[in-house]
């Protein structure tokens, strides 16, 4: 069951329902995050003045954003009316169980509640919470919609938005008049500190989203490395899964390489490498039949071991989103590294300062 909505009602709106049991909603069926956001942009269509049928910069806005990465958690009252204390369960889209019913609460146009009793957002389990309040929760899709219609916002535009709260118009407005022009401002600390956030969880919401948007299965997806370097005001953070090394140069001179060497160590003994390399070296060049068998084996030899909890194992970004819990990080001081030293030996993805 959901919190009763106490927004002001909009016109031509029927109002939820004060109680709402789990996954009774109709898009609890199927986890289809674009089904859902088509289905939620005709919602509103039809209800709550959004511009029906035609292109326009909200529409578009509302029809790309994933909601489920935005607010990747949500609370969903279970206690009913009246009943002390009250009790909620925190939703996690990182939990496959708990992706329908909160794909549900995410586009049924209501107030998603995203904080009990002032918490912290960044780190929460699941579970049920009881006692207190909700202290944080999103405005109704229909106010937030025709506040920005009104707006009239245009790429290259810029916007402030006081009391961000779950992020739901700033997400919209940045979507549309792009990011550099926009600036949050709100007085908890908690709805703020995301780009403080551990690299490590960041990587696993990525790839969670990126696993169900896409389908992948594991052992049978995409890998690749990754190096993430993420510049805040006062520190520089690093992130290194698998075996994209980041190479950062202090202002005293020293070098220091953030590595994880799992996937060296694996291969370093194998006699595969061993003849592949000794092949090579008597100029027998990559052409020769018995170079690909044995960088088959080898490879063969990895794949028992990628992603998997074992001796010898390694973690790389594929489909199995714990495996960012498994990389390497690493922080500095933004004054004591040199400028633009930071240096990496694959394609990196990097994160802008955080404002």
């Amino acid at each position: 069951m959901t919190t009763p909505d106490t927004s002001p009602a909009t016109p031509g709106r029927t109002p939820r329902p004060a109680a709402r049991s789990a996954g009774t909603h109709p898009l609890s069926v199927a986890v289809d995050p674009a089904a859902a956001r088509t289905a939620l942009v005709a919602e509103l269509e039809a209800r709550h003045g959004l511009r029906p049928g035609r292109p326009g910069p909200v529409r578009d806005a509302l029809l790309a954003l994933p909601r489920e990465v935005l607010m990747p958690q949500a609370y969903v009252r279970r206690s009913a009316p009246g009943e002390e204390p009250p009790r909620w369960d925190l939703l996690d889209w990182s939990a496959p169980q708990d992706r329908p019913e909160l794909l549900g609460l995410l586009h049924d146009g209501g107030s998603v509640l995203v904080q009990h009793d002032g918490e912290p957002l960044v780190g929460r389990a699941g579970g049920t919470r009881s006692g207190a309040s909700i202290t944080s929760m999103s405005t109704v899709m229909g106010l937030t919609t025709s506040l920005l219609e009104e707006l009239e916002l245009r790429p290259g535009q810029r916007a402030l938005d006081v009391g961000t709260g779950a992020g739901v118009t700033v997400a919209v407005a940045c979507e549309i008049c792009g990011d550099r022009g926009v600036v949050t401002l709100d007085r908890d600390r908690h709805l703020t500190d995301e780009p403080d956030t551990d690299l490590r969880r960041l990587l696993e919401s990525a790839l969670a989203a990126m696993v169900h948007d896409h389908g992948l299965v594991p052992g049978a997806s995409p890998a690749a490395t990754v190096s993430i370097v993420r510049h805040r005001d006062d520190h520089i953070d690093t992130l290194v899964p698998a075996d994209s090394p980041v190479v950062a140069l202090t202002t005293s001179g020293q070098v220091h390489q953030v590595r994880d060497d799992w996937l060296a160590r694996l291969v370093a003994d194998r006699p595969e490498r061993a003849a592949y390399r000794a092949a090579l070296r008597s100029g027998q060049g990559f052409q020769n039949p018995e170079h690909r068998t044995l960088l088959q084996q080898l490879r063969a030899h990895q794949l028992l071991h990628v992603n998997r909890d074992v001796p010898g194992g390694y973690w790389v970004a594929e489909a199995v989103p714990e495996a960012a819990r498994h990389a390497v990080v690493r922080s500095w001081p933004a004054a004591d590294i040199a400028d633009k030293a930071l240096a990496h030996l694959r394609p990196i993805l990097t994160a802008e300062p955080a404002s």
